[in-house]
């Protein structure tokens, strides 16, 4: 899967984290995978368990550290700020990589995740990924729990987002059908989704997706449930 290309950084959502960043100037990636929104004017130390996704960043990107975010190698405060993008969901102790974070850093911590009490219309057809996310993603509470406190804010995900992330074709709906695009979500690799795929190809075919969901055709940009999530 070539994730470098399927999940190309949105403009409109790398400016939301650059502002949460505030005047940090060196940045510590956690889970940095191929390198999204990773600021270009800013030094960034970037940290990835896996090699094929420290294979897949691009040359001139920020150098990644094999290192998992439960133990970072860094030294208490290193870092002005932190940020962890799409990747929180994947961590096997999620409590004791974000308490590395504050460890590590002086500044804000920046995370880009999903609320998962939130349904997007794709769960309708897929009540697998709602399960999946249910199991996998931190709930909203957890981060004041594990942070103290947090600001949330809604991010809004634009109708023609360029980042494939799972939610993000939510006014693109025959791009679910595509199995290059549902490779650009490790949501689809868990689950069997025939069923659902073949329910949606047909109420695409006969425009009762259409009429379903007329309202999300008029929207620019729709709350799919991601959430910005900074501690100070």
């Amino acid at each position: 899967m070539n994730y470098a290309d399927l999940r190309r950084p949105d403009p409109r959502i790398a400016r939301v984290i650059e502002q949460a960043l505030g005047t940090a100037q060196s940045v510590l990636n956690v889970g940095a995978g191929a390198g999204s929104y990773e600021p270009a004017n800013r030094s960034v130390t970037a940290v990835e368990p896996s090699r094929e996704m420290i294979r897949q960043r691009k040359p001139g990107a920020a150098k990644a550290i094999e290192a998992s975010a439960g133990d970072l190698p860094f030294a208490d405060k290193s870092f002005d700020a932190s940020m962890a993008i799409l990747t929180i969901h994947h961590w096997p102790d999620k409590a004791a990589g974000l308490a590395e974070m504050r460890r590590v850093t002086r500044g804000p911590i920046v995370l880009l995740t999903f609320d998962p009490a939130h349904r997007p219309w794709p769960t309708d057809y897929f009540p697998e990924l709602a399960a999946l996310d249910e199991a996998n993603m931190p709930s909203m509470s957890d981060y004041e729990r594990w942070l103290g406190p947090v600001e949330i804010t809604m991010v809004p995900v634009p109708h023609d987002c360029t980042d494939g992330f799972l939610y993000a074709y939510w006014r693109r709906p025959a791009a679910y059908l595509d199995d290059r695009i549902r490779s650009g979500s490790s949501s689809f690799w868990a689950m069997k989704a025939d069923a659902g795929l073949d329910r949606l190809k047909r109420d695409l075919a006969s425009g009762a997706w259409e009429r379903r969901y007329a309202d999300l055709l008029t929207l620019d940009a729709y709350d799919a449930g991601y959430r910005l999530v900074v501690a100070a």
